[in-house]
């Protein structure tokens, strides 16, 4: 395996070949215009009004897996389940009440914060009601345990019974520093989600993270109404016992306040959070109070399995994954209340048929078998694919690799000369996508905003935080016809006006060349993957090598298809 050269600065773009991809009359060119007629076609079926915005639980969603059953068997692929189609997904939605007081209280302060404006607290413990009772409150900086990194913000603390406040992003956004952490580039440590989860490690009843909107990369808006509905996690089967009882956020304003209380002074204290050596604190004598009272819900969903058995190592599996959902119908300022979702996700849902329809055309079937995985309720944080990375039909020892695509229609750009990693330098994927790119002429750059932490927000990450090597394209924005800014202003209104919204409507008028260079990219590393016998690596120094590194190295449990179940 060559080793990937990663150059940033005046090397951001690694080169490939000079010649034009509008002439590429190779391998990869050839098939496209049978590529954009599937895509067309299928994109237009799933994001119809028929469909009701494809939510899990919803009578759209039984239209969608009936749909993806039926275009998987057409192509002559075999149930990937243990036999079956479907991967049941059980998924609970946990609702605050809308009246909850968080009480602030110390021997010289007191603060009632509201629901809403003041804070936003919930729990994912699927229950109906959880609460704080007088627990102290610790600032506990980035909330970060990493050891690989030599960094543990909970060091010499405890934590157990008690709520700690904590800063989103991590040290490297805070300092740009690109020896700390990955610098500008948020790594999972960042995230609200790993935050909320090492507190839960930790012991903590609580835990608040400071709304920032640089750090956070949205407004404190997006925090109000992202929340507001609360959250759908997994059915519990025991996993109550590994969430804090109350987790949420505050305003910076209201941080500075309480710091204030403490007798701290909020950007002294955030700016030594971001060096090394930092030591969680007490927030002097204030303790926080609240009690939720919770609208518990329960249903099951389903992931669609497809597989091609390999022909010379079944029991080794390269998986392409797109989530199946949107965001159903909903109550909306306009006239239309149906979220289509036709870019995303409809868009990545096709290019599955149109990646199985190229492996089944093949003289020759590949030599590893091949897993198409259509994932539900990622609009709801990523379950689906959470769900098949803790119940895996193929032992993690057996998976190769994860390809993934989500809203690869975004913008409609055309051809363009680009190609951008999300969590680039993660990888020796990345090798082969960049022998796939020199065949298509283009060049790799890394995502255009990598401090806003994608690579944490769509399917493959479900697969890599259980270490399985994963790889997720962006859209490209340097247009061969009409040049970066136009393309980077046409992907912007794409997000302004149609991302999350009911506009995200199919148009047989769309450009999807750009989908199609990345369906063939896709093939070209997929299939390499499938016909040799290497294993991709995470790089050094990224989060998830050591959980890699010590699956490959546990002995390998039978997969459920050698079993025959």
């Amino acid at each position: 395996m060559k080793k990937l050269f990663v150059a940033i600065g005046a090397a951001a773009a690694i080169t490939a070949c000079a010649h034009d991809p509008q002439n590429n009359t190779g391998a990869l060119q050839s098939g496209a215009d049978a590529i954009s007629t599937e895509l067309h076609r299928h994109i237009a079926e799933l994001a119809s009004d028929a469909y009701e915005g494809r939510a899990p639980g919803t009578p759209g969603e039984e239209k969608t897996i009936a749909y993806l059953v039926e275009q998987f068997q057409a192509l002559g692929l075999e149930p990937g389940n243990q036999g079956e189609w479907l991967q049941d997904v059980p998924i609970t939605s946990v609702v605050p009440s809308h009246d909850a007081v968080l009480s602030l209280r110390g021997s010289d302060f007191s603060a009632d914060l509201a629901f809403g404006d003041d804070m936003m607290l919930f729990t994912l413990q699927q229950m109906a009601s959880t609460r704080l009772d007088d627990s102290p409150l610790v600032f506990a900086g980035y909330g970060i345990n990493a050891p690989e990194r030599g960094w543990n913000d909970y060091a010499d603390v405890n934590v157990t019974g008690k709520t700690v406040v904590v800063l989103i992003n991590d040290p490297g956004y805070a300092t740009q520093d690109p020896d700390v952490f990955n610098g500008n580039a948020m790594t999972y440590y960042g995230r609200w989600t790993y935050k909320y989860e090492e507190a839960a490690r930790q012991g903590a009843a609580g835990v608040i993270i400071v709304h920032e909107t640089a750090p956070a990369a949205y407004a404190w808006d997006v925090v109000r109404s992202s929340w507001s509905a609360g959250q759908i996690g997994l059915t519990a089967e025991n996993r109550n016992a590994d969430r804090a009882a109350v987790q949420g956020w505050i305003p910076v304003e209201q941080a500075e306040r309480l710091f204030a209380a403490a007798g701290m002074d909020y950007a002294q204290m955030k700016a030594a959070a971001a060096r090394p050596g930092f030591r969680a604190r007490p927030l002097g004598d204030i303790a926080a109070s609240v009690t939720l009272n919770n609208q518990v819900n329960s249903m099951v969903s389903r992931n669609v399995v497809a597989l091609l058995p390999g022909s010379e190592s079944p029991d080794e599996v390269v998986i392409y994954t797109a989530h199946w959902d949107h965001l159903g119908v909903r109550p909306n300022e306009g006239d239309d209340d149906i979220y289509n979702g036709a870019s995303d996700n409809a868009s990545g849902t096709a290019a599955l048929f149109s990646l199985a329809r190229m492996f089944k055309d093949q003289d020759t079937p590949p030599e590893r078998s091949v897993m198409f995985l259509a994932v539900t309720a990622e609009e709801s944080g990523l379950l689906g694919s959470k769900w098949y990375g803790e119940n895996p039909v193929f032992p993690l020892q057996k998976t190769v690799a994860n390809f993934n695509m989500d809203n690869i229609a975004a913008g409609q750009l055309g051809l363009t000369r680009d190609v951008a990693v999300v969590g680039f330098g993660n990888s020796e994927l990345e090798n082969y996508l960049l022998d796939a790119v020199q065949e298509q002429g283009r060049v790799v750059v890394q995502e255009p905003f990598p401090e806003k932490g994608f690579y944490y927000r769509s399917d493959h990450f479900s697969l890599a935080r259980v270490g399985v090597p994963a790889l997720y394209l962006t859209r490209s924005t340097d247009s061969i016809e009409h040049g970066k800014e136009w393309g980077a202003a046409r992907l912007n209104r794409y997000i302004r006006d149609h991302y999350h919204k009911p506009s995200d409507e199919y148009s047989p008028d769309w450009d999807l060349r750009g989908a199609v260079q990345e369906v063939q990219l896709l093939f070209t590393m997929g299939n390499k993957l499938a016909n040799n016998s290497d294993f991709p690596r995470w790089n050094d120094k990224v989060e998830f090598k050591a959980t890699r590194e010590a699956t490959m190295a546990a002995p390998a449990s039978p997969s459920n298809t050698e079993n025959g179940q």
